[in-house]
């Protein structure tokens, strides 16, 4: 038996919020996708989805055997292995003294890695020199996302999902642009503290790495524009 399992898990919400899903791939140790699941979860948010794709991981994997998880989303990774130690201290509040998001879930995945030998590794998104696990959880994500149905191998599939060209980008288009958020109502640009929330004038990308498009709803954080679930953490 392998003295360690290789995985990867992506959340997916078309709109976030919108139809979303959760997905994860498990490999043996030299990196050959063994075994995969995506599941739905009706109308969610993409960090919804990246914390459930997260938990479902852990509980489909054996505990006894140390586990390499590679996320895109610093988010949900930051959440359960940096951030959640202040959480705890501060009463589940941020540090803007307000309740902490997804907290439900955060504290199912802290229950699981009790224990465990668990190592996060941090990938770039949509790469086309990216992660091949990570590009596959991406892929099962949002076609269950899509399709509100579950799959994978405990459901009958006999391969993992291809990655998709079409969905790869190179190193320079995936940097987001600068004048992603727009300009406020009031004409003004970026300025300290939590700004309104409004919609975006161009594609762009959170801090918890994934992107959001033109006409979505974000906002300013302590990291600049990104969605406005993303705004406390």
């Amino acid at each position: 038996m392998s003295d360690l399992i290789i995985a990867a898990c992506d959340g997916a919400a078309k709109k976030n919020p919108g139809p979303a899903a959760w997905a994860w791939v498990v490999a043996d140790s030299e990196g050959r996708p063994q075994r995969w699941e995506a599941g739905p979860l009706g109308h969610s948010t993409n960090n919804v989805a990246e914390l459930t794709a997260l938990a479902e991981l852990l509980e489909a994997t054996d505990p006894a055997i140390a586990l390499e998880v590679r996320m895109d989303s610093q988010y949900a990774m930051n959440a359960v292995s940096k951030w959640i130690a202040a959480w705890k201290r501060n009463g589940w509040l941020t540090a803007s003294k307000k309740p902490v998001a997804n907290k439900e879930l955060v504290v199912r995945i802290d229950a699981l890695l009790q224990g465990r030998d668990v190592t996060f590794r941090h990938v770039a998104a949509h790469r086309v020199d990216g992660d091949h696990l990570n590009a596959i959880a991406d892929v099962a994500a949002s076609d269950a996302a899509t399709t509100q149905e579950p799959a994978g191998t405990a459901h009958g599939a006999l391969a993992v999902p291809e990655p998709r060209p079409e969905r790869m980008t190179s190193g320079a288009e995936a940097r987001p642009r600068k004048a992603a958020a727009g300009r406020t109502a009031g004409g003004k640009g970026r300025s300290g503290g939590a700004g309104p929330v409004i919609k975006a004038k161009f594609p762009g990308r959170c801090h918890c790495q994934k992107p959001y498009g033109a006409g979505e709803k974000i906002t300013k954080n302590a990291h600049g524009w990104g969605h406005v679930e993303c705004r406390d953490a």
